[in-house]
């Protein structure tokens, strides 16, 4: 492997020295967010996985490295087709497997040239520093060092040359956008997913006075929405349990169910636990389900914080036998996740076609469950955080047509008067959807809802 073009060679130096050097800033969260890129890439891990993992190179990071590694990581997946073009440019051949980490310590380094307010120098060298530390990739050490700096030349040039849509999209999703929404619609999803998205909040009460505490603007929705600056846990309100962080189109399925004070509702598949939040604090009895004890533990760590009680069950749904029926239940079913890209770029990465098809199987078989857990005349709400209607509006046809449920349609009433959102009276957000003048204040997650009626 080897540059394009021939460069000039500089005198490489010996092996590391055996004293470590003290890290620079900057230098831990850099080499932090080359690990977990690493990770999602090669190993295939979930990002939040890689973040969460207490042996991962996130974990002893303090709040300000955590912030930027975090930054880094996430530009470097949002914008990995760009990425890739771009040193593809000064490359003669991939890089090699037996390289170590060499790809990812190149993807970070071009990340900060490319599109993060960062000095060239910076990313240069802790990105040859990298390579040097590392026994398969110190071999091209100097390779890294022309490449990224041939790239810091030729940035606009480079950038001004690129489709950032049509690199940064994996072409199985975009077809499959094209075909459901249009190519101009499926262009503005992709558009949506290369910006870095706010933060968006669901508060028990008074959102005008939240959104003012905040620094934030109260959406059609109700939600509260943001450009957060440092730690989430140091905004006011937290601590005492106010608000928890929920995108804005996940909080609208509760939404569906109407008035639920002092009704028996199930949230099945419940974790992260916003809805069930929604549905506490709105009066509800809520037992919550979900098959993973870990992840219900935070459920209740989360729920504990927000002075909210709820029962926990630890079960597999699809074999869970409850002692009564439920006025209501709210099902957000597994899925592709890939109305989420915007906040998790990994999904593009991590799902296939296949994926999709295994999933739409445990949906049906989670719908019949959930209708066979509801009173007769009781409300089921199912959802998925998926773009692809197989996992939607496919769902839906094939259980009115042979479960014992009615579509009750979604009008834009029920979602803060935005008609653009209900479709064919089901709830369908877009991530291009909600355009806002700043645009990091602009969009959705990609949703899908339907509210039916057991008869």
């Amino acid at each position: 492997m080897g540059l394009n073009r021939p460069a000039p060679r500089k005198g490489n130096k010996s092996a590391a020295p055996a004293r470590k050097p003290k890290l620079a800033a900057g230098v831990e969260a850099r080499m932090a967010a080359t690990a977990a890129l690493q990770a999602v890439l090669v190993d295939h891990r979930a990002t939040e996985a890689v973040l969460e993992a207490t042996d991962g190179p996130f974990y002893k990071l303090d709040p300000r490295e955590r912030g930027l590694a975090r930054a880094l990581l996430g530009t470097a997946l949002r914008r990995h087709g760009q990425i890739r073009d771009a040193l593809g440019r000064f490359l003669d051949k991939p890089v090699p497997k037996k390289s170590g980490p060499l790809a990812a310590i190149l993807d970070i380094a071009a990340a900060q040239i490319l599109f993060m307010d960062v000095p060239d120098h910076a990313a240069v060298s802790v990105a040859v520093d990298s390579a040097e530390s590392d026994r398969d990739a110190r071999h091209f050490k100097g390779l890294t060092n022309a490449v990224l700096r041939r790239l810091t030349e030729q940035r606009d040039a480079i950038l001004a040359d690129q489709d950032e849509i049509d690199l940064n999209t994996p072409d199985w999703l975009f077809r499959g956008w094209a075909k459901a929404y249009g190519t101009e619609t499926a262009r503005a999803i992709a558009a949506a997913h290369v910006l870095e998205p706010s933060l968006d909040i669901t508060v028990k009460s008074r959102p005008d006075y939240w959104a003012e505490q905040l620094g934030g603007i109260v959406l059609p929705t109700g939600s509260i929405r943001l450009i957060a600056h440092g730690p989430i846990e140091a905004l006011p309100g937290f601590a005492e349990g106010e608000w928890w962080v929920q995108d804005a189109a996940a909080a609208l399925p509760a939404r569906l169910l109407g008035p639920v004070e002092g009704k028996l509702v199930a949230d099945l598949c419940a974790a992260p636990g916003g809805k069930t939040a929604q549905l506490a604090a709105a009066g509800a009895i809520v037992t919550a389900v979900d098959i993973s004890e870990m992840r219900l533990a935070r459920v209740r760590e989360n729920l504990e914080r927000l002075h909210l009680k709820v029962e926990t069950v630890a079960a597999d749904v699809e074999n869970w036998t409850p002692d009564v029926l439920f006025d209501a239940i709210l099902l957000d079913a597994p899925c592709s996740a890939t109305g989420t890209i915007r906040r998790h770029p990994d999904v593009a990465f991590l799902k296939r076609p296949a994926d999709i098809a295994a999933l739409a199987d445990l949906q049906f078989r989670l719908l019949t469950k959930a209708t066979e857990l509801l009173k007769r005349g009781g409300t089921l709400v199912y959802c998925t955080c998926s773009l692809e209607p197989a996992e939607g509006e496919a769902q839906i046809h094939r259980a009115l047509g042979t479960l014992p449920l009615a579509l009750e349609p979604v009008a834009p009433a029920d979602v803060g008067g935005i008609d653009s959102i209900c479709r064919d009276g089901f709830l369908r957000t877009l991530p291009s959807d909600l355009p806002q003048e700043e645009p990091r204040l602009s969009g959705l997650d990609g949703f899908f809802a339907a509210r039916l009626r057991k008869l």
